[in-house]
């Protein structure tokens, strides 16, 4: 058994070696012979790269497979079908055929799996089954497949995926699928050696297809954890490890269908692209969706091996996190202003969205009733368990009246006034209120109904942490994000110097930068505090105020200075005028609105 794992490793090892090898030699063939991809509008790189690494990790892949790695009739299956991917994104890469063509050699390539006798046994009715196993197949090939899409993404979120299924495989025994899954970790990685940021080599159709598919096939024949008593837990291990390319791919798929735009074709709204467009750079971008995809990966495992309770848990909980994450880069602007007219204008789906964006309490409702639901579930589960009929016929029940009440409590106590993102302390004291109404209202209601019989005491205290817990956690998402993610920053416009380095100037910076369309770029603060002087306030220097400022207008090119407090008396705001008035600079106040100061 030992022998089995460290051969799997070796040929691991192995794929690696060859991999580099051979993309070193597809890299210098492509670029000998013109087989180039060139930049283009609707695409990321910006200069001429060398196509076909796909070529390499094919080569790698299946070398490695046919000469050292013992077979499974379902592992040739497997092979024959990737391959046969393989020839039709090849064909795609030389010739360009059309999507529907492409869709074709899908089906044909998930008809070899079939045909064979693999599928998902989902439900235990061979026809829909069947269906679910081509929609699996075909959907994670092309979920891949629009994953290509900056350096290094699709190749390391393969990997890693493909990492999460070997540890799954290990932990059963399954060595010899283990062996496969090796050398295709190993061929990705020496291809990603050329590939991660800044990219030398593109994989091309042919082998994000021949990817896509073998990762889908992988996971059927992998049967990660065994049988599970739940359907839902079943599936829920092969999304989670392929969650990026699935997320990414209805992602990208529903707001294109908004936009007017056809989900086929190639663009610059990816998840990777939205990321960079709040500010981070395109290595941190790919990372973490890298991360992501590392924390999918072990919740795959951990609910391949939970209990369907805890599952049921952790899938809510990362359904949940995943909403936030959707609804936060959806924000993201990554077409003109103009396009947004006209999507607005033509397409009535979208106008009805937009129109509901601004009444989010919508939204809000029907979280709160899904954190309700799975606080009280959670509280129940923890307690007293709910194996039995008893206790799971008593949370049935009472569930529709606790969410009725406690939304009334919610109502009552002001939770549904605030906004999201400005969630301060004065907030969560309102949330306390509000699930400590909620959570009284529903004792009382089932004291007068049920007269607490067989109700244990420990579910109610245990919902209300949890439920306090999911509800300040879900009002500080945004916020959270705002500060984890940067926010686009303005590099054109009007270059501004804020005088006041307090509270006042810290709100005129987030002011400037959260509305790029006022066409301010805040460069420096400056302040009458020497003891403020070479701090730094959301990324930019604080100066002294005295003496030097003409000069420091001069280095840094200053053509506006905001001013940001009141406290600045007549004698330095008249010297700040003559200043303004000798480097041709302009002088306005910043507060709710930037108004102009007279020099007069």
């Amino acid at each position: 058994m030992d022998q089995l794992k460290t051969n799997a490793l070796l040929y691991g090892i192995a794929a690696v070696l060859l991999s580099a090898l051979f993309t070193f030699g597809v890299r210098y063939l492509a670029r000998k012979f013109g087989f180039v991809a060139k930049p283009k509008s609707d695409r990321w790189h910006k200069r001429p790269t060398a196509m076909y690494g796909g070529v390499a990790i094919f080569l790698a892949t299946t070398a490695i497979y046919l000469f050292l790695v013992p077979k499974t009739f379902e592992s040739n299956v497997v092979i024959a079908g990737s391959t046969f991917l393989f020839l039709v994104g090849l064909i795609d890469d030389y010739l360009n055929i059309k999507p529907y063509q492409k869709l074709i050699g899908q089906l044909f390539g998930a008809a070899i799996i079939i045909g064979f006798g693999l599928k998902l046994p989902l439900t235990g009715f061979e026809l829909i089954d069947i269906g679910i196993t081509v929609f699996w197949l075909v959907g994670i090939t092309n979920a891949v497949n629009l994953l290509d899409n900056m350096d290094g993404l699709a190749a390391g979120i393969a990997a890693i995926a493909s990492a999460a299924l070997a540890a799954g495989l290990a932990s059963t025994g399954q060595y010899t699928e283990l062996a496969l899954v090796s050398v295709f970790i190993g061929a990705l990685v020496g291809f990603l050696i050329f590939n991660f940021n800044p990219a030398s080599i593109f994989m091309g159709d042919c082998g994000s297809m021949f990817i896509g598919f073998l990762l889908a096939s992988s996971v059927m024949i992998g049967q990660v954890g065994g049988r599970s008593r739940s359907i839902l837990t079943v599936l829920a291990v092969p999304v989670l490890i392929l969650f990026v390319p699935i997320f990414d791919t209805t992602f990208v798929t529903v707001l294109r269908k908004l936009w007017g735009r056809k989900a086929s074709e190639g663009g610059r709204d990816h998840t990777s692209h939205r990321l960079v467009a709040l500010g981070l750079s395109e290595r941190s971008a790919v990372l973490m969706i890298y991360l992501f995809a590392a924390v999918a990966g072990v919740l795959a495992l951990l609910v391949a091996r939970l209990e369907a309770t805890q599952s049921f848990a952790l899938i809510s909980l990362f359904t949940i996190l995943l909403s936030f994450i959707g609804v936060f880069l959806s924000k993201v602007r990554v077409y003109d202003e103009r396009q947004e007219e006209l999507a607005t204008q033509n397409n009535a789906v979208f106008a009805f969205l937009i129109d509901i964006s601004y009444k989010r309490r919508i939204f809000e409702v029907l979280l709160d009733v899904f954190l309700i639901t799975l606080s009280y579930y959670g509280a129940y589960a923890l307690a007293v368990g709910l194996d039995s009929s008893a206790n799971w016929d008593l949370f049935r029940t009472t569930l529709p009246l606790l969410i009725v009440l406690k939304l009334f409590g919610f109502l009552a106590s002001g939770v549904y006034r605030g906004i999201w993102r400005y969630t301060s302390v004065s907030d969560l004291i309102t949330f306390t209120k509000g699930v400590i109404s909620g959570s009284i209202l529903s004792i009382v209601a089932i004291l007068l109904i049920y007269r607490f019989q067989n109700f244990s005491r420990a579910v109610f205290i245990l919902d209300g942490f949890i439920l306090l817990f999911a509800l300040v956690s879900s009002r500080l998402a945004f916020r959270v994000f705002r500060e984890m993610l940067p926010m686009p920053f303005a590099t054109e416009g009007q270059r501004v110097l804020i005088y006041g380095a307090g509270d006042g100037g810290e709100m005129v910076l987030r002011e400037l930068r959260n509305n790029p369309e006022l066409k301010y770029q805040p460069v420096a603060f400056v302040d009458d505090d020497p003891l403020k002087k070479g701090k730094i306030i959301n990324g930019l220097p604080v100066f002294d105020a005295n003496g030097l400022l003409a000069e420091l207008c001069r280095e840094r090119e200053i053509r506006e200075i905001l001013v940001s407090t009141r406290k600045i008396s007549r004698e330095k705001l008249g010297g700040l005028r003559e200043i303004c008035r000798e480097s041709n600079i302009s002088l306005k106040r910043a507060q709710i609105k930037i108004e102009s100061l007279d020099f007069d």
